[in-house]
């Protein structure tokens, strides 16, 4: 494995630039591949077998690419093929998203919460298993059905429509917001026009920081790079690649 080699990052859509934008500020040499399968999003309406295959599908076109490290930058993939990418391609370092309910429980732990997820984070072994081991006993769980799509869409006026439909009812109820897909951070803004002023948590920043300590560990760290990113869109849309350009620049 060379020092030289891109780290691949990919979601199911462009919402992994939030975390993309985390891993550029702590990570600036290093050269990037961004996968965007906006050709199969969502993701968390598809079975555990076709989640894996999809994944498996991309991280081979990132072995041919030369990856060193790659990034899953979805919660739903993460919590479905994570485990199985790492046993099939053990040479390989896999960073993984998750919703960052841990925070809570370190940060904000006795204050009431709102886990917004896709219907196929919220229902994986692997959030129920974070959730067991830290919950709150103040914690509303609500599966967001097509709020990443919308994101993805770029349609303010859906989005609003979207989110005073489903969460209004937690106004005053809740002090946190778990934001666990990685498409949510893009609608914070909107989040609190419904919610009012809360305490937003996602795990973008962690899994940077631990990303720098993998690739540390393993003397991987390019320190003479350019920090260039490339984008690759399975639809193949000049319109994800400017809107991805344009989250990630600003």
């Amino acid at each position: 494995m060379s020092k030289n080699g891109k780290i691949g990052i990919f979601d199911s859509g462009i919402g992994g630039v939030t975390v993309l934008r985390e891993i550029i500020q702590i990570l600036p040499k290093e050269d990037y591949m961004y996968y965007s399968d906006s050709k199969n999003n969502p993701y968390g309406d598809k079975t555990d077998e076709e989640i894996e295959q999809l994944c498996d599908n991309i991280v081979q076109h990132f072995i041919q690419e030369n990856c060193k490290a790659i990034v899953i930058a979805c919660n739903t993939a993460s919590s479905k093929a994570a485990n199985l990418l790492r046993k099939k391609y053990p040479q390989i370092p896999f960073i993984a998203i998750e919703p960052a309910y841990k925070m809570v429980y370190d940060y904000a732990y006795d204050k009431p919460t709102l886990v917004m997820a896709t219907k196929g984070t919220i229902n994986s072994e692997k959030f129920n298993l974070l959730l067991k081991k830290y919950d709150n006993h103040k914690t509303y769980l609500l599966p967001c059905i097509g709020l990443a799509d919308r994101i993805e869409q770029g349609d303010k006026e859906e989005i609003r429509k979207y989110l005073k439909a489903h969460i209004n009812s937690y106004k005053g109820k809740v002090e946190n917001v778990v934001l666990g897909c990685t498409h949510y951070p893009l609608i914070q803004k909107e989040i609190q026009e419904v919610l009012g002023q809360v305490e937003f948590f996602n795990g973008a920043p962690n899994l940077a920081k631990h990303l720098k300590d993998v690739l540390e560990e393993k003397d991987l760290l390019n320190y003479n790079g350019e920090g260039k990113v490339e984008f690759e869109d399975s639809q193949g849309t000049n319109q994800k690649k400017e809107r991805f350009f344009e989250i990630l620049q600003g």
